[in-house]
Order: structure tokens, then sequence, then C-alpha cells
């Protein structure tokens, strides 16, 4: 996610490529509320490997009533369960291990339904998306991202790879209401949001405290958010909002990648963290939260700094990695620092 927006290559004809992939992509989750699990189970009689005609999977689509437009694709349940991905973990309890999943997980009950839904909110390219996937075989993965090209890129790393388990939706955070019911969410996944660190945008921020409240409603019982960031400012914003909204941490990191080496790598993090960047982390759950305390929690809320300027080490001058977006914040503190220090010295004479 980390918005360095996604740029369409030389010879990228996003359209092309919504088109080829559009098996991994569901353009209308809203008529699947509180089904995927079953509607989705399993996905793998539609997403092939690349190789496979692109022209022969139109013509069968086309000759089944169910032909594709961008964004069109549609999750249809299959008579026959799709193979595991190659290299599945065979043992279910080691891939839930493998990726850091827990007590949200249903035992297994049916043969026709995903044991989970995990939804990656932000999946950018896909690259954890797949990852998890991969892992995991007997949960479904979604992928929501909102600009079409990430979307383009998810889709196709999901068809190459054949993942029977995971799809890709064009959409928004503030949508997700209307994509699942309440409880249908094992754990959902913040990979480096954008930090948004204006305080008129602080709204926007995927961890403010209405988004946590929201996220409440639609994660099962011992379901978890977590977060991962390259953005100190975030992080800490982000431990205190999880507090407010009622959630319990799991566990916090200051560097997510050491303490938590199983969570699949994103392009952006291998990317930033090229740059020097340190991965921050919280997993958490909800705890007790009565409609009293909600509103408390708003309320509260309104009385954080909403400037991510406010979450700033004191020392900006040692401060090797400055976080996406703050540049010319931090520049603008530092240049504060000097002018007060050189105000300090003695005059010379």
């Amino acid at each position: 996610m980390g918005k360095m927006h996604a740029r369409m290559p030389k010879n990228f004809v996003l359209e092309e490529r919504l088109e080829r992939y559009a098996r991994a992509i569901e353009a209308d989750p809203a008529r699947w509320r509180g089904q995927w699990a079953q509607a989705c189970f399993p996905l793998g009689g539609d997403i092939r490997k690349e190789g496979a005609s692109d022209t022969a999977q139109a013509d069968n689509a086309d000759s089944a009533g169910e032909k594709n437009s961008i964004y069109g694709a549609r999750p249809v349940a299959k008579p026959h369960p799709a193979p595991a991905p190659r290299d599945a973990p065979a043992d279910p309890t080691a891939a839930r291990a493998a990726t850091g999943t827990g007590p949200a997980d249903a035992a297994p009950t049916a043969t026709d339904r995903f044991r989970a839904v995990r939804l990656d909110l932000g999946c950018g390219k896909g690259t954890f998306l797949a990852e998890s996937a991969r892992r995991e075989p007997e949960a479904l993965f979604i992928g929501i991202d909102a600009e079409p090209v990430c979307v383009a890129y998810a889709a196709q790393r999901i068809c190459e790879q054949g993942l029977p388990n995971a799809l890709v939706v064009p959409g928004r955070a503030d949508r997700l209401g209307s994509f699942f019911a309440p409880g249908e969410l094992a754990s959902l996944t913040l990979n480096f949001p954008t930090p948004h660190p204006k305080a008129h945008y602080a709204h926007e921020r995927l961890t403010s405290v209405e988004r946590l409240l929201g996220y409440r409603d639609l994660l099962a019982p011992g379901g978890t958010v977590t977060l991962r960031t390259d953005s100190l400012p975030l992080w800490r914003f982000s431990l205190k909002t999880f507090e407010l909204a009622g959630y319990r941490a799991l566990w916090s990191s200051e560097d997510a990648r050491a303490d938590h080496p199983e969570l699949p790598e994103t392009e952006y993090e291998a990317r930033t963290r090229g740059l020097g960047a340190t991965v921050y982390g919280i997993c958490a759950t909800p705890g007790p939260l009565t409609d009293a305390g909600a509103a408390q929690a708003r309320a509260r809320a309104r009385e954080l700094p909403r400037s991510l300027v406010d979450y700033l080490p004191d020392d900006t001058q040692n401060l090797g990695y400055v976080p996406l977006g703050m540049e010319r914040a931090v520049e603008n503190l530092r240049n504060r620092r000097l002018k007060e220090q050189a105000r300090a010295l003695p005059r010379r004479r």
C-alpha cells in the first residue's frame, strides 16, 4: 500500500490486463456479503495458471453464459474442488502458524466452504495476498485496493500462481460494511497504509478510531487487525487509537520484520527496508465495548493530536529514515532546531 502510486510500465495496457485476469477480480462484492466462504468455494475452477489459452478461457466462459467484462468476474461454486496450490503446507495447523493466524479460526464443519475469510485491505500488487493464500489453502483471502493498476497486478499474480483461494476486489475502505457481514472476517491486515500525515486528513487513516470501531463489527470472535508500517509516527498514533477503540494488543513491535519473520514481505516493504526503513507493527483483537464506550472513544479521539508531526521523535536530526509524506515536515523541524541552536550560541564581538 504505502501510496507510492503504482506506475504503469511501458506497453502496459490497463484495460487489457484487467480483461485477461478478470477471473481473479470480483466487481460486485456486495452481492456476496455474508456468503463469501460458501460462494467462493472452490475458486480453483476459474483460476488457471498462465500458459492456458486466454481465448479458450473466454470461449468457455461465453458458452457457459458467464462472459466476464472488465472487473466482471464472479465467484461461482464448482462441483469439484480445485487442487491445493503447489508447495502448500500439508498440515493446516502449520499453515496457520506460518501466517500468524489464530483464535478466530473456526474449526471446519463442512467440505463446501472455506474455513476462514481473511481480508488484505490495501493489497497493492498482491505479493502478501498471494503468499498468504499459498501458505493457508483452507482459508479464502480477499484483497481490496482502490488503484486499478494494483488490482490488475494482484489479479495477474493470483492467476499465474494458480491460487484457488484468493481474489481481488476494486474498492475503498469506507465500503467494507457493504461488502462483508458482521462477524464474517477472521482477520484484517493493513500493510503499509497511507499515513496521511496532515491533521486535515487524519480521518482517512485506516487506523483512525472511527475505522477501528467499524472493523469490530466485521470481525468474528477472536478476530484480529494487524498493522505494519514504516511510519513511526503512524505506529505511535495507532497504538493510542487501538486502545481507545477497545482493542487488546496481542503483540506490538518496533521491528516487526525481526520479531515476526513469518509474515510475508510486501514489495513496498522490501523497497523501503532497502532504504533503511524499520517495520513497526501491532496485532490486536477487539475487547468488550458497549455503545457508551464507543461514544466515549470517539470523544476521546477528538482530543488526540491529529498531525503525525506530533508523533515524531524529539531528535529529528538523527532520524535516519523519513516516513513517506513527512519529508518536508521533518526538514522544517530540523531547520527550526538548527536556528534555535544558533540563537543559543554566544555572539562574537
